[in-house]
């Protein structure tokens, strides 16, 4: 039977014998990378501080930085390809690279911390899982579909760093290194066995021989041309300014709450299981009332309220009271990544959303190069370390003991600001005539130095979302 998807009907896209493509995939797919990921909480503070003994938080930074950056160069040509070629080969691709670096925590850490880093120029997982979605939903399902895809993703964090936590306590951290191991495993098979194809054949070509010139994969391609549509441009530095802060936030909190807020690894596992849970409720039952009752764009400004306030109680919180606190209101912001992926999707045409999902990705994908660096730096301008591995009891606080969460509260406000004059109806010209100036079939590919669009992810890639990119 025909299926309808993005506004055009087509064959079942489903390969034979594997049933049809589903939102359940793409939510299987995150669930298991981020928890694998997750269960590495614990042991990640320990290696990375064995490894870095001194100025943690800027090596920490600088590891990351390279991650996000790369991200960043090569999310363009993947997005693009991924519009010919079909999702499911780059969903492997991203999924097993960015789980590579997984087992070196155990056997070599300096080569885990130089994968972690080249990981990054596949480590765009979000961005393929967004552009999937996109293939199998209608506009009005989108951003309800995304909202699930990101509560995964806090989903698989609500149980998985206490889980590690207790098995590093009780058996050792080469255990916890292993069982991560073969969950990373898992989702790669399931990628591999399972996963059907969403992208259908008449929209894909099917000889991989197909040029795919310089000015498609040039990530800087886009940003020249953001300036050409005032939409384009405003959606573009609300994410940089929003992001930017997110991305140095990933990359350092849990290092920030064991040392500076003297938090022990179960309570930073309680933490995110808390945080998590709270973002699964506003990300599924918030998120869609929210879209339903005020709008696409007044969601968006909500969410970046929400991070504001978070940061800013982050900066000047000096008590493990405030951190909680400052927990559930960071919750209440994770509306903002499904808004602005539902926001974007809307606008981009049918054959344009790989090329609009890995836009916006390599946008994070700077942030998430620009901000863990950024942050480390702040930490160390302030003398902020982590000089030991156990909190000091009575250690004096400054007045303000998270520097680098003020400045991002501050680039927060002004994506708020920037935000106000987004248009909510007008679709977004560059990518739709850079479609239309090129044969059917080169369309999707060639359009990607026309489509400076596209939105998130954790991995944390990508962060991609809410507590943690891929990385920690």
């Amino acid at each position: 039977t025909p299926v309808v998807t993005r506004g055009f009907k087509h064959e079942d896209v489903a390969t034979p014998g594997r049933g049809r493509a589903k939102v359940t995939h793409a939510v299987v797919v995150i669930f298991l990378e981020f928890f694998a990921w997750g269960l590495l909480t614990t042991p990640m503070l320990t290696v990375l501080h064995e490894t870095f003994p001194q100025h943690t938080f800027l090596m920490n930074g600088l590891v990351q930085g390279v991650k996000g950056f790369l991200s960043f160069l090569s999310a363009p040509l993947i997005g693009a390809l991924s519009d010919i070629w079909g999702r499911k080969s780059f969903l492997l691709m991203t999924v097993f690279f960015t789980c590579a670096p997984i087992p070196f925590m155990r056997i070599s850490p300096w080569w885990y911390f130089a994968l972690i880093s080249v990981s990054g120029i596949f480590a765009v997982t979000f961005s393929v899982i967004f552009a999937y979605v996109a293939d199998i939903t209608e506009e009005h399902e989108r951003s309800t579909a995304y909202g699930l895809v990101s509560a995964t993703f806090a989903a698989s964090l609500v149980t998985s760093p206490a889980i590690g936590a207790y098995l590093s306590a009780q058996y050792g951290d080469s255990l916890v290194v292993l069982v991560a191991t073969v969950i990373a495993v898992a989702d790669i098979a399931f990628v591999f066995f399972v996963v059907p194809e969403s992208l259908p054949d008449k929209m894909r070509l099917t000889s991989w021989g197909f040029p795919i010139s310089w000015e498609q994969a040039d990530p800087f391609a886009s940003l020249r041309r953001v300036g050409k549509d005032t939409t384009v441009l405003l959606i573009c530095v609300t994410v940089f300014l929003s992001y930017l802060p997110e991305a140095g936030q990933y990359s350092s909190f849990f290092l920030y709450l064991r040392q500076v807020i003297e938090f022990s690894p179960a309570t930073i596992a309680a933490f995110i299981a808390m945080v998590g849970i709270l973002s699964i409720v506003a990300q599924t039952l918030l998120l869609s009332v929210l879209m339903r009752t005020i709008g696409n764009k007044n969601t968006v400004l909500l969410g970046l309220g929400f991070q504001f306030f978070q940061l800013a109680w982050y900066g000047f919180g000096s008590e493990p009271w405030m951190m909680w606190a400052a927990g559930t209101v960071a919750a209440m912001s994770s509306i903002t990544f499904p808004a602005v992926s539902a926001l974007v999707s809307h606008s981009a045409a049918p054959d344009q959303q790989g090329v609009a999902q890995g836009m916006i990705t390599g946008i994070r994908g700077l942030c998430n190069g620009l901000g863990p660096a950024l942050y480390g730096f702040i930490f160390f301008l302030f003398n902020v370390e982590l000089d030991n591995m156990e909190p000091v009891e009575g250690r004096p606080r400054s007045v303000i003991p998270g520097p680098p969460f003020l400045f991002g509260a501050c680039a927060v406000l002004f994506a708020l600001l920037v935000a106000v004059f987004i248009p909510e109806h007008q679709p977004l010209t560059d990518v739709k005539t850079g479609s239309a100036r090129k044969s059917s079939g080169a369309g999707a590919a060639h359009a990607q130095s026309a489509g400076p669009l596209a939105t998130p992810t954790s991995d944390m890639e990508d962060i991609e979302p809410l507590l943690q990119d891929s990385s920690m």
